[in-house]
């Protein structure tokens, strides 16, 4: 029960960010940048959060689960996905799936790089 409170009430903070990203950028940038920028975030914090040696850090449910899962959602990036291919722009379509996978996978190996790399 621990775990689903504080993933809850990480939820709500991650949730309440991307819907600020989501108003201060265009569509579709904002969801391609709470993608990104969530995917380093989870790479920076998965080794002292999930990969410690002593097993998970307590607060992970709460920014792991919580406030990373509110943050990013792969139900946006598909919607907005299909708008842009319902309004006509393919090219741009083909464009932001390739892009928002390949920077969100980039920018979680640079996390974690960083994380492990740190002292």
């Amino acid at each position: 029960m621990r775990f689903v409170l504080l993933a809850s009430l990480g939820g709500a903070i991650g949730s309440g960010l991307r819907a600020a990203v989501g108003l201060w950028l265009p569509f579709p940038w904002g969801t391609f940048a709470v993608n990104v920028l969530g995917s380093f975030a989870i790479g920076l914090l998965a080794v002292p959060l999930l990969m410690a040696e002593r097993g998970p850090h307590p607060v992970a449910p709460f920014v792991v689960a919580g406030v990373l899962g509110g943050f990013t959602t792969f139900s946006a990036f598909s919607l907005d996905t299909l708008r842009l291919i319902e309004a006509g722009r393919i090219g741009l379509a083909l464009l932001y799936v390739g892009a928002s996978v390949a920077l969100s996978l980039l920018a979680g190996a640079f996390g974690l790089a960083l994380a492990r790399a740190a002292p």
